[in-house]
């Protein structure tokens, strides 16, 4: 039985479903990406670049088909699939761009004169292993420059993202990308170890869970490949003052809001100064519980279902944990009564380490508030998550803001914003939420060879006496 449907979380519907990859097209696929790759790095880079280029031109082209993928598979509403496109697109045409630049060879001042030249060079094919949150910006941020640099990938998707698969790799043909420079593969797991252990795959980017990393980490490194891991958040949002709190408060909703909470850098654990704390509760519950989730394809749903069943019943055994354990549920911690995965927008106080919500990431509409004296104990809270991803610090000082968020232990850091996320800035995080960077610059500089080539300066010889 295959592990590849279309399942439509709104309904529970199985749709689709799609065969495994044999074992035997596994080989033929590892085959064809490295005999692509010879040829592939090969090519100008202007070419790559318009082929790049083509293919942000399709994801606008496509927009609606590509988002309305999206909605029936994993639940995203309508609007947010849609953007979700748009910056799939803009990520596409920013490496398309900048790629070039960021390829040219770095000329050193070296010791001793000379000539030292760091040119950098694509190392081989790639599996990228990707997430069903964010179907094609995920993929995006893994492929855009690795294509670029005249990699070869092979991406195994998330199994409830078939159909949003398959799209991408028919974009890739239509916009010009050689046959077996990116193929889609409805791989198992251990398929996927076997094929990071090959010789001929030099490395592995995955975006999921921790569990995940841990067992990518662990292939790739006994067999020395090179690897991405993107793994969960459990982001802070720590508010020290605010002379508008319905701003910030409006901001908290957004932040943990988006996606129906289903991603990594939502905000989750909001920490709140105690001169605030009273009136940041009562404000973010108010909202929180006029917000009611509704079916994803209509155009003024705020948010929808969770991406599977099994994901809502997880999120609900940990709001159910905490309760037990004398969390204070303020608002929400149901289920709908339809049929669908969806569940109530949660607020939760009082939250205490010996609860699942406070160590576990809360991947869906929960947001726990929790209270601090001052911006020191403030930081120790945010630090003692095993996660450091991203944050966001509010205040009315900016400085002061600034200082809190240098002594954050996570990978990106906002101010008096929600994290975000752009094609010219890094992405990534610290502790248990990975290893290595994506986007901008940094993206270009994991999956390849930073090769030296020297030319020392040529001493004078010793006249003959």
């Amino acid at each position: 039985m295959t592990s590849y449907k279309t399942v439509n979380p709104a309904t529970g519907e199985t749709l689709e479903e799609f065969p495994e990859t044999t074992d035997a097209e596994i080989q033929n696929v590892l085959a064809t990406s490295h005999d692509t790759f010879n040829t592939w790095r090969n090519v100008p880079i202007e070419e790559r670049s318009r082929i790049i280029s083509r293919a942000a031109e399709l994801y606008n082209e496509r927009k609606e088909e590509l988002a309305s993928l999206i909605t029936l598979e994993m639940g995203k509403t309508v609007r947010e699939a849609q953007s979700e496109v748009a910056l799939v697109a803009n990520i596409y045409e920013y490496y398309a761009t900048k790629g070039p630049q960021f390829m040219e060879d770095e000329y050193l001042n070296a010791m001793g004169g000379g000539e030292a030249v760091v040119r950098t060079e694509p190392i081989g094919p790639l599996v990228g292993i990707m997430p069903w949150n964010y179907p094609y910006y995920q993929v995006a941020r893994f492929a855009a420059p690795n294509l670029m640099l005249g990699n070869t990938i092979l991406l195994k998707h998330a199994e409830n993202c078939p159909q949003s698969a398959l799209a991408m790799e028919q974009l890739f043909k239509d916009a010009g990308l050689p046959e077996g420079a990116y193929i889609n593969i409805f791989a198992t797991k251990d398929q996927i170890a076997d094929m990071i252990a090959d010789p001929r795959i030099h490395g592995v980017s995955l975006t999921g869970s921790e569990r995940a990393g841990a067992a990518v980490g662990e292939v790739a490194g006994r067999n020395l490949k090179k690897y991405v891991l993107e793994l969960g958040g459990s982001d802070p949002f720590i508010v020290l003052d605010s002379e508008d709190l319905d701003g910030t408060v409006k901001a908290a909703v957004a932040g943990r809001m988006g996606n129906a909470g289903q991603a990594c850098t939502a905000a989750k654990r909001f920490i709140v100064q105690e001169d605030y704390y009273d009136d940041f509760v009562e404000k973010l519950t108010a909202k929180m519980a006029k917000l009611k989730p509704d079916d994803p394809a209509k155009p003024e749903t705020r948010f929808g279902p969770l991406s599977s069943e099994s994901a809502a019943e997880t999120l609900l055994e940990q709001i159910k944990d905490a309760v037990d354990k004398g969390a204070t549920l303020r608002t929400g911690g149901n289920r709908i009564d339809a049929p669908g995965a969806y569940v109530e927008a949660t607020v939760l106080t009082d939250v205490t380490p010996e609860m699942r919500a406070y160590k576990e990431e809360l991947f869906g509409p929960a947001a726990v508030v929790y209270k601090v004296s001052d911006a020191d104990e403030a930081v120790e809270l945010a630090n003692s998550s095993p996660f450091g991803l991203g944050g966001s610090v509010f205040s009315t000082d900016v400085g002061k803001a600034k200082e809190v968020a240098g002594r954050l232990e996570n990978g990106m850091v906002w101010i008096n914003s929600v994290t975000g996320t752009q094609a010219d800035l890094p992405f990534g995080g610290v502790k248990r939420s990975g290893v290595g960077r994506e986007l901008a610059k940094y993206g270009m500089d994991e999956f390849v060879n930073k090769k030296l080539i020297r030319h020392p300066a040529v001493k004078p010889s010793k006249p003959k006496s």
